[in-house]
């Protein structure tokens, strides 16, 4: 069921239906948002309904969105264990309790469960009414870093009342690395430069407003850096211990780089569905504003 969010401000639009050209919205949903990144494989499904609501409700007031999503206890966890991030490593032993019996082994198996949290998106878009095209990377793009290869026209075949959905993933690599981690917040990058009509990128990070000036848990609610730039520093949660991709700093990066392009974008807590929806629609919010002017 779609639960209405209410918005200030907002005046409700009917989904525009037909051939009108719309607006998009690259949104990236973290994977430390979307699951429970302490325990493997675990999603967390009261967070993925309220996501989806935002999703159905930004289609009805006529934009058409883009959705990343991140992998969390889905890649994560694996993916350290094995050093897939560094790509192949000759000999390397299997690790202790590992299901897996070698990297290759393991890199199919983090694409079967990044297949599964996906599904688990599409399961929860679906019961708002939210139907949806998937483009697994590992089957169409190669290498890693804002500079992979692949045909991005797939996201722009014409969607209806569907969206297009990818997430980072494993993807083959050139050469004797043979294979790498293709984050998500690499691909909005390129989603939102290559893609027309795309005019905000929003992030839905997990736990926090948007980027801090101290660690989270010192910050009060006048700690929110709420317009930010590269030469501003903050402090964020990366969990090296897990966390095989750059956390919320690569994701400042990366947002800085497409705002050089004069596309908005901002960070959200994902925990609030409201705000979520609000920065999906360009209305003023609760977050950080990031930008590339120093």
């Amino acid at each position: 069921m779609l639960i209405p969010l209410k918005i200030e401000g907002y005046a409700h639009q009917r989904f525009l239906r037909g051939c009108i050209m719309r607006d998009r919205v690259v949104i990236k949903w973290g994977g430390g948002l979307i699951t429970d990144k302490s325990s493997l494989c675990t999603p967390n499904l009261e967070v993925l309904n309220q996501l989806a609501s935002t999703v159905a409700e930004c289609h009805a007031a006529g934009q058409e969105v883009i959705l990343v999503h991140g992998a969390g206890s889905y890649g994560h966890l694996r993916a350290k264990n094995w050093r897939l991030n560094e790509g192949h490593i000759p000999g390397m032993l299997q690790p202790e309790g590992s299901i897996c019996s070698s990297q290759r082994d393991a890199v199919e198996q983090v694409r079967r469960e990044m297949l599964e949290l996906n599904q688990h998106v599409c399961d929860v878009l679906n019961e708002v009414g939210i139907s949806s095209i998937v483009h697994p990377p590992h089957q169409w793009a190669t290498n890693t870093g804002m500079n992979f290869r692949g045909d991005l026209g797939r996201f722009n075949h014409p969607n209806g009342r569907k969206i297009h959905i990818t997430f980072g993933d494993i993807v083959e690599v050139e050469g004797e690395q043979r294979f790498g981690i293709l984050s998500g917040d690499d691909l909005v990058v390129r989603l939102a430069l290559e893609l027309p009509r795309v005019k905000r990128l929003v992030f839905a990070i997990g736990g926090v407003d948007g980027l801090l000036r101290v660690p989270p848990e010192f910050a009060t609610e006048d700690d929110l850096i709420e317009i930010w730039s590269p030469d501003i520093e903050f402090e964020g949660v990366h969990q090296s211990d897990i966390d095989v991709t750059g956390g919320i700093g690569l994701k400042a990066a990366r947002g800085a780089h497409v705002a050089a392009h004069e596309i908005e974008v901002l960070m959200v807590n994902g925990g609030k569905p409201e705000r979520v929806l609000a920065a999906m629609l360009g209305n003023p919010v609760r977050g950080t504003i990031v930008t590339n002017k120093q």
